[in-house]
């Protein structure tokens, strides 16, 4: 069998190169063999949520996979059709919900023939990778590409517990419509979350006070939310969206023992407030979000991002 090889320690040598081939696989209907698998990191090979994203892939498009074990740097990959349904994956760790519902949700749209529903076991809100709300701004840049689908938290997951529950609800697409965001347009709204888990909801207000204090200055509705939200373990996060008139960008920093709530909500206003001055049109982490859905749009895309991610620089040069 002919096999697309890749090389797993390209770039910065992550994950993303395994998930994005999971995903294009599937799609194309092209088989790969990659090796060196994450191995640019302090643990190289599958760990149990890239093991899971492997799972999950094979297990929605009936493929054939050898190397799927924790540890391995090796892995063939040769999808078959993929079959919609209801689906359900526990990743048993804190590892990535939202990752690896990124990896199947565009297999499911593109090639499932009628409407699947997703449910994933894991971290929520979690180092490194989209938080829940986060998760819910790439969809929305999606529909704007013409998938069609929905999430929603049943409980949120944080390090080192994990136990959180994202479902997706996935509609069936044809063709991927490219977007193009060149002018941003004025800031209309900001509207965030301070949320916490199992600690004093005091903790939470304090966190959207101190956005308040950073983020009135610039004259629109700022809506912040307090809120606990259910979960098995303990956490907190600040949330910030900023809504343009032709965009929206998406800011999150979770809380971390001994750090105040103040801290985590500064960080998060000078991530938003160093978007704003930027003139971008899409945030960075966003930015690279949207090269794998936009890759299979009929057309060509644009947008600014502040700066270029690692993640960005190394799809860009695969």
């Amino acid at each position: 069998m002919d096999f697309i090889r890749i090389d797993g320690s390209f770039g910065e040598g992550g994950g993303q190169i395994l998930r994005t081939s999971l995903t294009l696989s599937i799609v194309t209907g092209k088989p790969f063999e990659m090796v060196n698998i994450r191995a640019k990191r302090e643990n190289p090979g599958l760990r149990p949520q890239h093991l899971w994203a492997v799972r999950s892939a094979a297990i929605i498009s009936s493929a054939d996979v050898k190397g799927d074990e924790i540890g391995s740097q090796r892995l063939r990959f040769i999808p078959g059709e993929v079959k919609s349904g209801e689906y359900e994956f526990n990743i048993g760790t804190a590892g990535s919900t939202s990752l690896l519902l990124q990896t199947i949700f565009i297999p499911l749209a593109l090639k499932g023939n009628r409407f699947s529903t997703v449910i994933v076991r894991g971290g929520t809100h979690v180092p490194w990778s989209p938080s829940f709300e986060c998760l819910e701004g790439w969809l929305d840049f999606l529909k704007r590409m013409g998938f069609k689908g929905s999430l929603s938290l049943k409980r949120a997951g944080f390090y080192p517990k994990g136990g959180g529950e994202i479902r997706a609800f996935v509609e069936p697409v044809r063709e991927v419509q490219p977007i193009r965001v060149e002018e941003r347009g004025e800031l209309v709204e900001i509207y965030g979350i301070s949320a916490v888990a199992g600690l004093p909801m005091e903790i939470a207000k304090r966190g959207k006070e101190r956005v308040f204090q950073l983020l009135e200055q610039y004259g629109v509705p700022l809506n912040v939310e307090v809120k606990e939200v259910p979960s098995s373990g303990q956490g907190a996060f600040i949330f910030l969206k900023g809504v343009f008139k032709n965009t929206a960008a998406y800011y999150d920093v979770l809380g971390e023992k001994g750090k105040r709530m103040e801290k985590v909500a500064e960080e998060a206003c000078y991530k938003l407030i160093g978007f704003i001055n930027s003139g971008a049109t899409v945030d960075e982490k966003m930015g690279d979000q949207l090269i794998v859905p936009l890759s299979l749009a009929g057309g060509s895309s644009c947008f600014r991002v502040p700066y270029v991610t690692n993640h960005m620089k190394t799809m860009w040069r695969w």
